[in-house]
């Protein structure tokens, strides 16, 4: 049976009042013993109040509050520092907007637990391996996240085949060997990056099918400013793979 009990859920926020309290509860349906961690940054329409409320009935439950909306990057390495800092095993990072299945968090854990000869050091679920898909997207997304995800590929030489997806497992003992002070990315380019730091530090990954769902309700974060800072930040980490050191 797969242990929960040290594993923290990290989820970056910014008014997901609509969504939050659902997949908090949808959570701990499908995994009773983890952690949540929600990262607020600062949610005008009470999301970080609302967390504050419930971490209050639920030692399950806390909430990272920051000044102002920081970036997603930066969010989920303040979760990475929180969960080595509290001695977490696996940290979780997802979606507040239900894009990510929380029935899938069981699987996602139990393939970076799994006892085998080369263990796993960061599962990914993914969409873009058989049975995986995304359901609800028009046209220029699906075109921009196949390409973002075919340069981060092919330039920074990755393996995986979802690059850009942010639900994913991460052995934190792995998560030990990457110098957070050196990631650049402060928004969504993080995860190109993070992948890209742990694959050159020997990381092992693993991909799982889930089918993305676009949000139902809120309103998304992510733009083609977003998209083209993915693209350069993927081009700055090529060009410099050979003259820096590994982090």
């Amino acid at each position: 049976m797969t242990s929960q009990s040290n594993v923290l859920i990290s989820i970056a926020t910014y008014n997901e009042i609509e969504n939050l309290p659902s997949l908090v509860d949808k959570i701990f349906e499908h995994a009773p013993n983890v952690n949540i961690l929600i990262v607020d940054d600062n949610s005008p329409d009470g999301t970080g109040q609302w967390v504050d409320q419930r971490a209050a009935e639920d030692s399950r439950v806390a909430c990272l509050h920051r000044a102002g909306k920081l970036g997603l990057g930066t969010a989920t390495l303040a979760a990475f520092r929180h969960a080595l800092q509290h001695k977490y095993d696996y940290v979780v990072t997802m979606d507040a907007d239900f894009s990510h299945p929380p029935e899938k968090i069981p699987a996602l854990i139990a393939e970076v637990q799994a006892d085998r000869p080369d263990p796993v050091d960061v599962s990914i679920g993914s969409r873009y391996v058989p049975q995986g898909g995304i359901q609800g997207w028009p046209f220029y997304r699906h075109f921009m996240s196949r390409c973002v995800n075919l340069w981060a590929r092919s330039w920074l030489g990755l393996k995986v085949r979802d690059c850009s997806g942010q639900f994913r497992c991460y052995r934190a003992d792995f998560l030990r060997k990457i110098d957070f002070d050196h990631i650049r990315s402060t928004g969504y380019s993080y995860v190109e990056e993070i992948l890209w730091r742990l694959s050159r530090a020997g990381a092992r990954f693993s991909e799982i099918p889930i089918v993305f769902v676009d949000r139902q309700q809120g309103t998304s974060k992510i733009n083609y400013m977003e998209a083209l800072n993915a693209v350069w930040l993927i081009f700055y980490l090529g060009v410099s793979r050979p003259f820096r050191r590994r982090s």
